[in-house]
């Protein structure tokens, strides 16, 4: 008895993923991210840099002209010092002297401006040009890598919003957080090495409460993390509802289930609303603490900072005055991080998402030395191959199989036994966890992935179509094909005469799904387009379960031309399909139970025998099997 095959490497990552990388690798992790835009971050660092010595020079020119009016009024014995120790010279008048510091906090307050228009530009250019859009094709590329275990174990919810907005959470870290913080670290040096310069006491007796503030910071931000967790998977649920809901419109309506459906959203859409507004509970008292903390700052500045004006200890314009702007500035800054907290987590829970999926392992990966084939025969070889979605529940076991190049071969077997299975481990969607699956002779392992594909034209039981031209569609996996070409694989499909007919023909264009079209039509097209490729292994996975038996006719007619001379693959529910395959073979438990020829089945008793009795076609053969000598 087979033990068992162990999980994949994918299988496993995606497992362990599910509890999350730690705060301090998803951090290490966006500071790596955050390095490849070293230089834009430099320049939005140093634009703020700029705007900082600019808010501290405009407060200082205006509590420089404030001390000009006192001096001037006689309130006041000393003249100001203007910025660098530099005094006005006695010989220009008043208003001359005042008109000077307005002019300088003017010509200040646009360069302000000016600054803030570049921070704006360079910093809107770094994230929706640079970040999300990079960002966002990274992360659907890997998708694109990624073998079909992922999608069985993902959401469709959670990977739209893996690309979306759990991208736009993690760029927020760049410049929401890391610059931000970097904006705080700067306005702790330079705020406060000039308020230390006006008067030690004074500011340390105003920033006293800082600490305080850091403290409920962290307790803050360590409390809203789960939250801001359940809500990003609250926002997938909502977006699985919407997209099953519109996938399966048809059925839906056909059951009267709209009320249902609406009903169910809503409950989606109310879970999600309640967890914001616990966030926002949050928040909501975190903020106006904070806010209060940094306003107690200005109660001790008027009482100590009047003091200190009124016993001569400190001028009002280039000492309270300018001390009570620097101090709002950096208390304004402090006052921040009530929002910058909030940011942090939700950069955070979106980075880990966009994360696991970039680490994500690659099951199926391109070999290092692949090999090219020139001529492919076609031949298909398996040989003890077993295989589970899940540890411990083998779908396949001990499959060993030999198809000769050109040999059509149906496979008959109950639901849920592997069929469709089987099929996907010949162009690689999986890897068998035991045995080997060789072509021509040579490992598929060892294909170039793409040419691997490529020689593996595969039809679906629901074929996919495209909101595009019929002639894209046939054309999708080959978009340089001549319009010759794509009329060839369209007729080798029987697909021609009603493309011919249709509005524009060949550049008609279908709805989405291709639901424009009969089931039949969807079905051909989908063999045209597995065609145009000239595929030497053709794999079927019951092309006609969902057709009626007139177009069936139409479409076995097409599968007999388009297979002769291909290496075939044929799963059936109906025994009718399988009436142009060479063998057949009958899959039970994951396992090869029967066969043979159709004839030599109908002689056995087995499930290939018992399908035929039901389907009404094998009475004649079973009462009078001499016949069949």
């Amino acid at each position: 008895m087979h033990p068992g095959p162990p999980l994949t490497a994918e299988a496993d990552a995606v497992a362990a993923q599910e509890q999350g990388l730690p705060n301090g690798a998803v951090v290490w992790r966006l500071l790596k991210l955050a390095w490849r835009y070293r230089w834009n971050c430099l320049l939005l660092l140093v634009t703020q840099f700029a705007l900082m010595g600019l808010s501290v020079t405009m407060v200082q020119f205006g509590g420089f002209g404030i001390d000009l009016i006192r001096h001037h009024l006689g309130q006041t014995e000393t003249a100001p010092v203007l910025i660098g120790g530099y005094r006005l010279p006695s010989t220009m008048s008043p208003m001359q002297q005042v008109a000077i510091a307005a002019f300088g906090m003017a010509l200040t307050a646009i360069l302000r401006t000016l600054f803030n228009w570049s921070y704006a530009l360079v910093s809107a250019n770094l994230v929706h040009r640079r970040i999300v859009v990079d960002l966002r094709a990274e992360v659907y590329a890997k998708l694109q890598r990624l073998s079909l275990r992922f999608y069985d174990q993902q959401a469709t919810g959670s990977i739209i919003n893996r690309v979306t907005g759990d991208v736009q959470a993690t760029r927020t870290f760049i410049d929401g957080v890391l610059i931000q913080l970097s904006v705080l670290a700067m306005s702790l040096v330079v705020y406060l090495t000039f308020l230390l310069r006006i008067h030690v006491t004074l500011t340390i007796l105003c920033l006293a409460t800082t600490p305080l503030v850091w403290w409920i910071s962290i307790r803050f931000a360590r409390t809203v993390r789960p939250m801001y967790d359940a809500t990003r998977k609250r926002a997938d649920d909502l977006v699985l509802r919407v997209a099953e809901s519109a996938d399966g419109i048809l059925v839906v309506k056909s059951l009267g289930r709209q009320e249902a459906e609406i009903a169910q959203f809503a409950a989606a859409n109310d879970r999600l609303r309640d967890q914001q507004q616990e966030v926002f509970k949050k928040v909501s008292r975190f903020a106006p603490v904070v806010q209060l903390l940094t306003q107690c700052n200005l109660v001790i500045l008027l009482i100590y900072g009047g003091h200190l004006v009124a016993t001569d200890q400190l001028q009002l314009g280039t000492g309270m005055i300018v001390f009570a702007g620097l101090l709002q500035q950096f208390s304004n800054q402090v006052a921040n991080l009530s929002g910058l907290a909030g940011t942090i987590q939700q950069s955070l829970t979106g980075a880990r998402r966009v994360f696991e999926v970039l680490d994500a392992a690659e099951e199926v990966r391109q070999p290092s030395n692949p090999w090219f084939p020139k001529n492919i025969r076609g031949e298909l070889r398996m040989e003890g191959v077993w295989f589970d979605y899940k540890k411990g529940t083998p779908v396949l076991r001990d499959i060993t199989l030999l198809v000769h190049a050109g040999e059509r071969v149906g496979i008959l077997g109950g639901v849920g036994q592997g069929k469709s299975t089987l099929l996907s481990l010949v162009p690689r969607f999986y890897d068998p966890q035991c045995g080997i699956i060789s072509i021509d002779g040579v490992n598929a392992r060892q294909w170039d992935l793409t040419s691997l594909r490529r020689s593996v034209g595969l039809v679906l039981q629901e074929p996919l179509l495209l909101s595009n031209t019929i002639a894209a569609n046939i054309a999708f996996g080959r978009p340089d094909a001549t319009p010759e070409q794509i009329r060839l694989a369209a007729r080798l499909a029987a697909a021609h005469e009603f493309i011919e007919a249709s509005a524009d023909g060949y550049e008609t264009v279908l709805g989405e799904y291709g639901m424009s079209l009969s089931g039949g039509q969807r079905q051909r097209l989908a063999l045209a387009r597995a065609l145009l490729t000239d595929p030497a292994i053709l794999l079927l996975d019951d092309p006609v379960s969902a057709i009626d038996p007139e177009t069936e006719h139409e479409i076995l007619s097409a599968l007999d031309i388009a297979t002769q001379g291909r290496t075939t693959l044929i799963v059936a529910s109906r025994l009718s399909t399988l009436q142009y395959c060479d063998r057949i073979i009958v899959i039970d438990g994951g396992k090869i139970v029967q066969q043979g020829m159709r004839e030599e089945l109908l002689e056995q008793s087995g499930f290939y025998r018992d399908v035929a009795m039901s389907q009404g076609q094998a009475s004649l053969r079973v009462a009078r099997p001499e016949t069949l000598r």
